[in-house]
């Protein structure tokens, strides 16, 4: 590797560069989509986790997916991470990348192009000289625009190593300075990848120039470990999302491959500049912005993950925990109480509580909206647990939402049909209506449907109960499908019905933000 690199500088061979892709391929998981907001909520706790490269997003998918990564190269005029647009070998695409990321201090244009036979054959309909010559003029194009430009094989894993060895040597000569070399459908196993790498490194012609980058997918559930083993044969880089989202099964999850190399030090000898304490806040709030709860045994992030029932495991712990904990709870943001918070909690307890549970700097009307519902909700509990509040002010910070709970009423029994009084918030202006249904949530779900039509179809209905006890938050989720889009939307009360009608209203404004995006050809990378 060289030592200098146009958005680094002098680089130490032991340093592994973190690119998140959470806003680019993580978002085009099926029923995520996030508003221009929650993109920059998300980038600056990015910043704040340490990340080195933020992907922006696909600046040529949307305008609206152009303005969401200028506004996010505009946090960073002075400095901060390397802020990258992904594009397709296309004029019009880098340009437009171009154009997105100028108001960066550390721009990056990531263009990509597929290298299998397969991939060539049908997607692209281009034979190995075409995809060459493409290689060598988008490349150039590209540097001819920003320093710092990352060219990506997509689906490398399946590619012949002799044309994928002559694709990577174009790259470079005309001015790559980051190849990533992805495994796009989660085919390979560690063997495969580390060999890749290596093979590349020793073979090409100025590999000693470049950094090298892996973006495994999760296919057979090998990410991680082929992420691994990427930086086994020579990357430096790797691309991950937080919690693991992205395409299908997704990808290499951040906080497992920072922690991999955080707690196995002495089999893989590098260091990151992710600080793993904040990671348990910023995945909570991706759970938060999209509505997807991450697993309960997702490793490092999901609540059991530190968690022991069997009885020789708990003595284990409770004599050293180092017994059957190979890291601290508190080294990703675990804490170890839960219990602080109560009706006469005041309101610059709850907002540093908040703070601690990640939500940041949190606005006088976000916080005197959420400290009335969270009295309001003391009032009812005996206890107000951390889940709790992160349910409860969790569509307080939804600024954009054009669908605002504001109340309801229901009637239920076996006497008369079960009736629904609805308001609704649309667009600042309040709009009523009654409905008879099945039962008190097919009511609801009608009064909202009457209020706000749509041609959307429920295709999920869960309710869980966020703590224990019979005053417990109900917390459900609500899937909803329309012309091929797919939103899930989670909403939260101690009452089942407004927590479903709170669900539901969160999905439909995830619905509105999936409308407006158009989704390119080719995303994959």
């Amino acid at each position: 590797m060289s030592n200098t690199h146009p958005s680094f500088g002098k680089l130490d061979d032991d340093r592994v560069i973190f690119f998140d892709t959470t806003l680019r391929d993580g978002e085009q998981s099926p029923g995520f989509s996030m508003n221009l907001t929650e993109k920059l909520r998300m980038a600056e706790a990015l910043t704040h986790l340490g990340v080195d490269v933020i992907e922006a997003g696909f600046p040529i998918a949307s305008p609206g997916d152009f303005e969401s990564v200028k506004s996010i190269a505009e946090l960073y005029t002075k400095d901060g991470p390397v802020i990258a647009g992904l594009c397709r070998h296309d004029r019009r695409d880098i340009l437009a990348g171009a154009e997105a990321l100028k108001p960066a201090a550390r721009p990056r244009i990531h263009i990509v192009i597929a290298t299998s036979p397969l991939h060539m054959r049908v997607k692209l309909r281009m034979s190995p000289e075409d995809v060459l010559q493409s290689i060598e003029n988008h490349v150039s194009l590209a540097r001819n625009h920003a320093p710092d430009v990352e060219w990506s094989a997509e689906d490398a894993s399946r590619s012949e190593h002799d044309f994928l060895a002559r694709c990577v040597e174009t790259a470079i000569k005309h001015g790559a300075t980051t190849i990533n070399l992805p495994d796009t459908v989660g085919y390979a196993l560690p063997e495969d990848i580390e060999a890749m790498f290596s093979m590349l490194r020793n073979r090409v012609p100025g590999a000693e120039k470049v950094i090298f980058s892996a973006h495994n997918h999760n296919d057979l559930g090998l990410a991680v470990a082929n992420t691994v083993a990427a930086i086994r044969g020579g990357a430096r880089q790797i691309e991950c999302t937080i919690n693991g989202i992205g395409e299908r099964a997704g990808n290499a999850s951040l906080e497992e491959v920072a922690m991999t190399i955080r707690t196995r030090h002495d089999a893989i000898p590098y260091r990151s500049g992710i600080v793993t304490n904040r990671i348990l806040q910023v995945s909570k709030l991706l759970s938060t912005i999209t509505g997807f709860d991450v697993q309960p045994n997702k490793a490092i992030v999901g609540r059991n993950a530190f968690a022991h029932e069997s009885g020789i495991h708990q003595d284990g712990v409770l004599k050293d925990a180092s017994t059957y904990e190979i890291m601290t709870p508190e080294s990703v943001g675990w804490s170890n109480s839960s219990l602080v918070m109560g009706k006469h909690s005041g309101r610059a307890a709850f907002r540093d509580k908040l703070k601690a549970l990640g939500y940041g700097e949190i606005g006088d009307n976000q916080l005197n909206d959420a400290f009335r519902r969270f009295k309001d909700l003391a009032d009812r509990k005996k206890i107000v647990y951390d889940e709790d509040l992160s349910a409860l002010v969790d569509d307080q910070f939804r600024e954009n939402d054009r669908i605002r709970f504001v109340s309801l009423d229901v009637r239920a029994g076996s006497k008369a049909p079960p009736s629904a009084d609805m308001e609704l918030e649309i667009d600042g202006e309040i709009v009523h209506a009654t409905e008879t249904g099945d039962g008190p949530v097919d009511a609801t779900f009608k009064a909202i449907q009457t209020i706000f039509p749509h041609t959307a179809n429920l295709q999920l209905y869960s309710v869980g109960a966020i703590t224990t006890g019979t005053d417990a938050q109900a917390k459900v989720t609500v899937r909803l499908e329309e012309a091929g889009k797919m939103v899930d939307g989670q909403g939260a009360d101690t009452d089942t019905i407004v927590a479903s009608a709170r669900a539901y209203i969160h999905a439909l404004n995830k619905l509105l933000v999936k409308r407006t995006r158009t989704e390119p050809a080719d995303l994959a990378s």
